[in-house]
């Protein structure tokens, strides 16, 4: 299709005002499986004018064309991310007019693009003009809206995009929110209790709820980081978390360890009071079968262990073993590799005595699942640990050493005392094995590996 883009394009943004509903409402849909191909080119001369159309007919009087365009934006957006930010301003008035225009179904569209629109450009949407024209008519709709009411689902969702957005910006409007996802969390497991109790006389909640506020108080805690601080203090989430995350429901202990992560890096003096209580939930949650509940445990683990430091110790020998089999089993999913690497690194740096002697069992393939991921903060914690590790454990490596070369070969551009932990067990162990040896060694190395060694690390 790509040779004829260039004239199906035009001629598809025109289509948009043909005076048949129909027709603008499929040709929105359409125009949207080419949002890649769009983004790639000048801005000028397709994003622009076909930005510019949608939105029209985000406000179009038919209401199937409204809710064809409002999604059509929203595939837009993932696609244009930040290239979006020099018509912000453009965007949000059309999104936030939209409110007083649309009813009830395609309000629920509506939020959806809010909250896409967030996602794609973050921190930039945190300006004084673009939060008050875009807060007024969602607090509003917030305020109205009942705790029974289900369309809070994707308001909720919706606000949690934005809340990580607008970080510090996100503040006037926090405690009142912040304390209403406290009170959904606690109807629901009241609730709850009255139904398993007495059956009969109480309907079971609907756990949505707790999940979308559990989710937005993990955008608040991540936007607003230590500002958090004393809502967390004045309020009960902790206690109600520790019950969230026993939850027979994967969804709710999903959402609660995420949470539990996101407040850890925030306001970790509040957390550290329940650790003893809530390891061995978590230990109890490395299960592989329930993916996305693994993960989030698996996270919330390697966030807990750089915050706790030594004091970490007597939790480790709970969560290594289970962390050890997962980054072992065959067939397990990229990103649960990834994260599971980076925890046992983590717990490797702060009590690097009590998890190296297990190094051989899993330091190949911690060095394949990091090779592959770039260069951040969670990648650098994780390497430290696994220096230290070899620190007291050297011989744990020897058999798979060429994978360590091959993880150290895959930074970018480590920070320099990391670079010089690198240095030095690369040329310790050269120096042990003798040139002879080396140069036998490294000879089995793919050309590419070689030269970074020698290139950054003169080996």
């Amino acid at each position: 299709m790509v040779p004829h883009l260039p004239e199906l394009i035009p001629y598809l943004i025109g289509c948009l005002s043909d005076k048949k509903a129909l027709v603008r409402s499929i040709t929105c849909w359409t125009l949207s499986r080419y949002a890649h191909w769009v983004v790639g080119q000048p801005h000028e001369m397709y994003l622009k004018p076909l930005m510019t159309e949608l939105l029209k007919r985000v406000l179009d009087s038919n209401k199937r064309v409204q809710e064809a365009a409002c999604s059509a934006f929203a595939t837009l957006e993932e696609e244009a991310c930040t290239e979006l930010v020099p018509y912000l301003s453009f965007i949000l008035e059309t999104l936030v007019y939209a409110f007083s225009k649309y009813q009830h179904k395609n309000l629920l569209i509506l939020y959806d693009a809010i909250g896409t629109l967030a996602d794609s450009v973050g921190h930039h949407l945190n300006k004084p003009e673009y939060i008050n024209m875009l807060m007024p008519p969602l607090i509003q709709k917030w305020n109205v809206l009942k705790d029974e009411d289900k369309d809070l689902f994707p308001l909720l969702e919706c606000l949690s995009s934005v809340a990580t957005a607008l970080q510090s910006g996100f503040l006037p409007y926090c405690e009142p929110v912040y304390k209403r996802c406290v009170s959904l969390i606690e109807q629901t497991l009241n609730q709850n209790y009255a139904n398993l109790s007495n059956p009969e006389q109480y309907e079971a909640p609907d756990k949505d709820f707790m999940i979308v506020a559990l989710d937005l108080l993990s955008g608040l805690a991540e936007g607003l980081s230590h500002q958090i601080d004393n809502l967390v203090a004045n309020s009960t989430i902790l206690k109600l978390l520790y019950q969230c995350m026993q939850d027979p429901m994967p969804e709710v202990r999903q959402s609660s360890f995420a949470l539990l992560g996101d407040l850890t890096k925030a306001c970790f003096q509040h957390v550290k009071p329940h650790t003893a209580e809530f390891m061995p939930i978590l230990a109890a949650n490395l299960n592989p079968d329930y993916i996305s509940v693994c993960n989030n445990a698996t996270w919330a683990i390697g966030e807990i262990s750089v915050k706790m430091g030594p004091e970490m110790r007597p939790f480790s020998s709970l969560v290594l073993t289970p962390l050890i089999e997962i980054i072992n089993k065959p067939n397990t999913p990229k990103t649960l590799l990834e994260n599971t690497a980076i925890t046992i690194g983590r717990l490797g740096l702060v009590c690097p005595q009590e998890v190296a002697p297990m190094l051989q069992q899993f330091i190949r393939q911690w060095c394949t699942s990091l090779r592959n991921i770039r260069d951040n903060d969670e990648k650098d914690s994780a390497f430290r640990g696994i220096c230290a590790m070899i620190g007291v454990n050297p011989s744990g490596v020897v058999q798979d050493f060429i994978f360590f070369c091959d993880a150290v070969a895959s930074w970018v551009n480590p920070r320099a005392d990391l670079k010089d932990m690198f240095h030095k067990i690369l040329h310790g162990f050269k120096n042990q094995v003798g040139d002879d040896n080396w140069k036998r060694f490294s000879d089995q190395f793919p050309v590419p590996l070689r030269e970074r060694l020698a290139v950054h690390y003169g080996v």
